[in-house]
């Protein structure tokens, strides 16, 4: 899994060449898949915001490869990646906020070619949702205030003016 680490230094884009590469190490090393999804979480924990999407799309290039090359039944790299989809795609969405969309475009199309099933998808959309800064009201004593609910690296809400 060299290839991953070496992207931690890279800047954006990262290139398609540079994807098929740690996927077939990735394929390579099915053997041990558990160290492999282990590896890819914690660089999308670890590595810079704009590097979090290419993350995704890592884990994207992986499972769709072992589902085709292995087969539904005997792919073991999507259902290792779902075991900690809540905590992965948290950190995702502490990428770029213009790199949100591109997030929920790999949910949608995971959803339209059943890559994952429904009610895995679905909620990782409904964080997406949550996540892209809908303005509430508060009250704080003899004042009110439009905020924005935003998450930050340590995922501890923070409640900031609106600029609207």
């Amino acid at each position: 899994m060299r290839p991953l680490f070496t992207m931690i230094d890279m800047k954006p884009p990262i290139s398609r060449a540079k994807m098929m590469s740690v996927t077939k190490s990735a394929i390579k090393a099915i053997k041990l898949y558990k160290h492999v999804v282990q590896i890819v979480e914690k660089f999308i924990k670890k590595c810079k915001p704009e590097l979090k999407v290419p993350g995704l799309y890592v884990v994207d290039s992986i499972v769709r490869q072992s589902r085709h090359q292995f087969g539904v039944d005997k792919d073991v790299y999507g259902p290792r990646f779902q075991k900690n989809f809540t905590p992965t795609f948290q950190n995702l969405y502490l990428c770029p906020h213009d790199d949100k969309s591109k997030i929920i475009r790999v949910l949608n199309l995971w959803q339209k070619n059943a890559v994952f099933e429904m009610d895995v998808v679905q909620p990782l959309l409904d964080m997406a949702t949550a996540m892209m800064s809908v303005p509430i009201e508060i009250l704080i004593p003899n004042q009110e205030v439009t905020c924005h609910f935003v998450m930050v690296r340590c995922s501890t809400p923070v409640y900031t003016k609106s600029l609207l």
